[in-house]
Parts: structure tokens; sequence; C-alpha cells
């Protein structure tokens, strides 16, 4: 598909405002169902009255959409070219989205991908409506929520944005783990990990004595060379606060390093991922230079935090 050329010279705001998104993934390598709920309102901003709600999507099989509990069928609704469009209210409305994606066969590993038995995301810049229907532009701002849903022996470790709010066990060996991330935020820093990974865990104590918990995740047989990564991570906190004042908002800090990813390191909010020779490293097998891009690299995606990009 041709990527459509935008211009800063014809922006327009977008129409409707997506206030929450609620995910549900039923991980499977190659069979995962997802279900996005989203709830949201038109803005004041309309060329006309008749502007529709305007989703992107792609890779993907539609299975079912409701509109405020209502399903519809495929008169009610427009499906071309990677855009799903619809009427919907102005004043309030609620989206529920079921779709069907194989993360095993997405080799441009853009959206949820599988590679050596680890689920990844990478939505920057447009990889999100690779993984469900969605105004997939940087200046959708919304609340996220995200429920995973894995096998436990396969996937032990379930992770997205934000603050853990639920865990437990369900039937077929399977668990649960539901992510909060209570502020808004563009498409593009979503993210989800599951899989076999090592921790490496410790605090940090902001300036107004709030203990955040840091968590470093690895492929197993490398949690012992995280802990230079770690105390890089500590600094930058601690350098963001000093100099700007910018002290950290969430519970939880998380870095994923794994050997396949597709770019260097992301900022994702709150779980931040990266290719693992940017964390691991220790005094027998690490030069000068790794130790201090390893520093650079993740101080650079730290920042992000408060000062975007």
């Amino acid at each position: 598909m041709q990527k459509e050329v935008i211009k800063l010279s014809e922006y327009k705001p977008p129409p409707y405002t997506i206030e929450t998104i609620d995910l549900k993934f039923e991980l499977s390598a190659t069979k995962t169902v997802v279900t996005t709920t989203i709830i949201g309102h038109g803005n004041n901003h309309f060329e006309n009255e008749n502007c529709p709600l305007e989703l992107n999507g792609e890779c993907q099989n539609l299975i079912g959409l409701e509109l405020d509990g209502v399903a519809l069928y495929e008169n009610d609704f427009e499906l071309f070219d990677g855009v799903l469009r619809l009427d919907v209210p102005t004043e309030r409305f609620e989206i529920k989205v079921t779709s069907e994606i194989n993360p095993s066969n997405n080799k441009a590993l853009e959206g949820l991908y599988l590679s050596e038995g680890i689920f990844c995301t990478q939505c920057e810049p447009e990889g999100f409506r690779r993984i469900t229907f969605f105004p997939d532009r940087p200046d959708v701002l919304t609340i996220y929520t995200a429920t995973l849903i894995a096998n436990k022996r396969d996937y032990p470790i379930l992770l997205s944005n934000g603050n853990l709010q639920d865990a437990g066990d369900l039937d077929d060996e399977r668990h649960f783990m539901i992510w909060h991330d209570p502020f808004p935020k563009p498409s593009y820093l979503f993210a989800l990990v599951a899989g076999k990974l090592d921790c490496l865990e410790d605090t940090f104590l902001t300036k107004s004595g709030r203990f955040v918990k840091l968590q470093i995740f690895v492929e197993p047989g490398n949690k012992h060379k995280c802990h230079f990564a770690m105390e890089c991570l500590k600094k930058a906190m601690k350098w963001d606060e000093d100099r700007f004042d910018l002290e950290y908002d969430l519970d939880l800090f998380m870095i994923v390093a794994v050997s396949h990813f597709n770019m260097g390191a992301m900022e994702n909010k709150g779980l931040n991922i990266f290719n693992s020779r940017y964390i691991l490293a220790d005094k027998l097998t690490a030069t000068d230079k790794d130790f201090q891009r390893i520093e650079e690299i993740i101080a650079h995606e730290y920042f992000h935090n408060w000062t975007g990009n």
C-alpha cells in the first residue's frame, strides 16, 4: 500500500476526541484476537455535520463492529484502502471492534510481531494500525487500558504501558494482566511485550519522597549484564529532576531488551524497548565506548517521558 503524502500546510485537527481505549489481547502466535473499545465525542471544528469517524487499520481481519452496543454490518460502514469510515453521534459514542492478526507472519516488524518466542510491538510511526482499527495519528491523545491474556507456560511475562492493575490465572493454563496508563498518549507510544524473560529490579526515590519500581527485562541468561544499565537509568531520572524539576509520573518504569528488536530503542510510555546491545554490558565483554553508548541511549529514551520528540 502506497503511503499517503501529508503536507503540513494541509493539516487539520482531528474531528473527534477519543477519550479512552480499552484493548483486550488474546495472544496466539498465528491468531491473536484483539477486542478494542473506544469512547469518544466530536470536536468543534467539523468541516460539515456529516464528517465520518475514520479508523486506520491494516493487515488484520475485521471480525465484528458495534456502535453503542448495536452490531454493524457491511452496509453500515465503509472499509477501503486501510481506512474504516462510519457515522457516529457527535455528542458521545462507544465503538467496539474485534479483529484478528497473525503476529508470526508479520515480517514488517511493525505493529505486533513474534520473534524468537517473544511478542513485541513497534508502533512508531504508524504501526498501531496493524494492531487494531484506530485514528492512528500523533495528535490523537487517549487514555489506554490493556488486558493481556496468554498461555502462562509460554508467556509468563505480560507487559504493557502504565501501572499494573490486576493479574490472575484463567482456565486452560492461561493467565492475564491488566495495565492502565492514566496519562493520555498518542498511539505510537503504545507497547506490548510477552514471553519468557528474566528481570532485574531496583527502586528509585523521587525528590518528593515517592518510590518508583524499576525493572529491566532481558532474555534468559543475561540478567547479570544489566547492572550498569540500571545505574544509568537512575542517573537519568535524577538528572531530569535536578536540571528540569521533572519527576517521573508513574509507579513503575520498565525496560525490555531483546536481541531481535528491529530498532535501537523506543521510548514507549513507561515501557521502553531496546535492542539488547544497548543494555547488556559487563567488564569482560564491553568496551568504554559500549558503556558510553548505553548510558547515552538509556538517558535519551528516558528523557522522552517529559520532553517528547
